[in-house]
């Protein structure tokens, strides 16, 4: 059941502008209350008169490449809110040329604006300045004039501006979005010193996020150098050749599909073996190289509750996931401990799907649980560290080497006995060390981010509320 909240009641002025109806709905519906709320603030004014434009890129053709020389990143409505872009597909320069509006300017609000998940808003980082996206995400361009990038950012992603947001959908089975829907949302204006502490809190996680990113990826190129294997780091793998007509020798029971014997991930796999290495099957023996446990999901509150992340929340910058109620015994089960790696290990085989793809959980990430879905990689050997391991792991070779180890029918799995074999490069103790704590670092990072990010939101939270009295 949904309430009224307690300091927005409903008042006599709702019903009139309702026409005097009499059902809840109206008046519980959180984009109204919203609005209703933002009214009793001295001082408003509307996105449009804040803003130098709302506009998303208009329907266009896409010209796919694999050629980082002649591409350009492109984000879908669900890349932009994933924290490592290093892995996005890319459209021709040519293709990106022809519309104006494809490109992103770090400090726009970008807002989902088809599909089921319309209506979800971030912005653009740092990191995807020059970058295409998506016709299904709406840019937010601020008028840097009137009010700061990073406040108006904070007040359409927090209560108050979601809803409003949202409130503006239409459609059934494919909703909708368009411009002139949230044109007139009320933005509030507080005091110009606060709304400078949330501009500058939320450029300050804008670097921290491209720091983060940084990070993670000189840590993956660290360790091929360390490991004598520099032709890795720039991989691609569709400059290969095809894996077509060719025959395997020597069979045993453990596999007999052709895409486990793929010549092109045997070629990567016989490389990483060229060095000096142990298997993953090696270090994680006593740790864990698994998948979790199932067990029964009973929705809860965030009170009472824990928020379980799926694999494709897993990879996004602030997950939302769905909070269940767990018994302690099922708590240990979804818990992961401090540096586990998660891949997913379900999934499809299409390039854009996260299946095979790796993420680290430490600092923050350790209070959720997640689903089954994830293969867990525990080391259990000390000399080889959780954070080490994943700067392998996320690799682009790594994630093709996991791909030609699946098994199943239309969702696949991963071998669990081919992926024991998977070569890691041992490096040495020192190499291992520094690229560990790059990693770590990132994540401290990122955790930073997400602070400040939440700092921000608890301004605005509090002056509008003080505003509003």
């Amino acid at each position: 059941m949904k309430l009224a909240e307690l300091d927005n009641p409903v008042r006599a002025s709702w019903l009139a502008d309702q026409s005097f109806r009499l059902d809840p709905g109206p008046y519980i519906s959180d984009s109204y209350a919203a609005r209703m709320f933002l009214k009793r603030l001295p001082r408003t004014e509307s996105l449009g008169e804040v803003t130098e434009g709302i506009f998303n890129a208009g329907r266009f053709k896409r010209h796919w490449t694999t050629d980082p020389e002649h591409g350009v990143p492109f984000l879908s409505s669900a890349d932009i809110f994933q924290s490592d872009l290093s892995s996005l597909a890319m459209i021709t320069k040519n293709s990106f040329q022809v519309n104006s509006n494809l490109g992103l300017e770090p400090g726009w609000t970008l807002i989902t604006c088809s599909g089921m998940t319309a209506g979800r808003v971030t912005y653009a980082r740092l990191d995807m300045d020059g970058y295409a996206c998506s016709q299904h995400v709406l840019r937010v361009v601020p008028d840097l004039s009137r009010i700061s990038a990073g406040y108006l950012y904070t007040f359409l992603a927090s209560p108050f501006g979601v809803p409003m947001i949202k409130g503006g959908i239409y459609g059934t089975s494919v909703r909708h979005i368009e411009p002139s829907h949230i044109v007139d949302l009320p933005v509030p204006r507080v005091d110009a010193e606060v709304e400078r502490r949330i501009d500058f809190l939320i450029q300050e996680a804008m670097v921290l996020r491209a720091r983060f990113q940084a990070g993670i990826t000189d840590a993956t190129q660290d360790l091929f150098k360390s490991a004598g294997l520099p032709e890795l780091i720039d991989f691609n793998w569709h400059d290969l050749p095809r894996d077509l007509d060719f025959s395997v020798s020597g069979l045993t029971p453990t596999s007999l599909r052709a895409l486990n014997f793929s010549p092109r991930a045997q070629r990567l796999i016989e490389t990483l073996r060229s060095v000096p290495h142990r298997t993953l099957g090696e270090i994680c023996s006593g740790g864990q190289l698994s998948r979790g446990n199932r067990f029964k999901r009973i929705d809860s509150d965030p009170v009472s509750g824990v928020k379980l992340i799926g694999q494709r929340q897993g990879f996004w910058l602030r997950p939302e996931g769905r909070w269940i109620a767990l018994s302690s015994t099922d708590l240990q089960m979804v818990r992961a401990d401090d540096e586990t790696i998660l891949v997913a290990a379900r999934g499809t085989l299409g390039d854009s799907e996260v299946y095979s793809r790796a993420l680290f959980v430490t600092g923050s990430w350790l209070k959720h649980g997640y689903s089954e879905d994830f293969l867990r990689v525990v080391s259990a050997d000390d000399d080889f560290s959780g954070a080490y391991l994943f700067a392998f792991l996320r690799s682009e070779v790594v994630f093709r080497v996991i791909r030609s180890m699946s098994t199943g029918g239309k969702q696949q799995d991963i071998h669990e006995g081919l992926r024991r074999q998977i070569p890691v490069p041992e490096c040495t103790p020192e190499d291992r060390e520094r690229i560990a704590e790059t990693v770590r670092q990132a994540y401290r990072w990122r955790d930073e981010a997400d602070m400040k990010e939440d700092q921000a939101l608890a301004l605005l939270d509090a002056a509008v509320r003080e505003a509003a009295r």
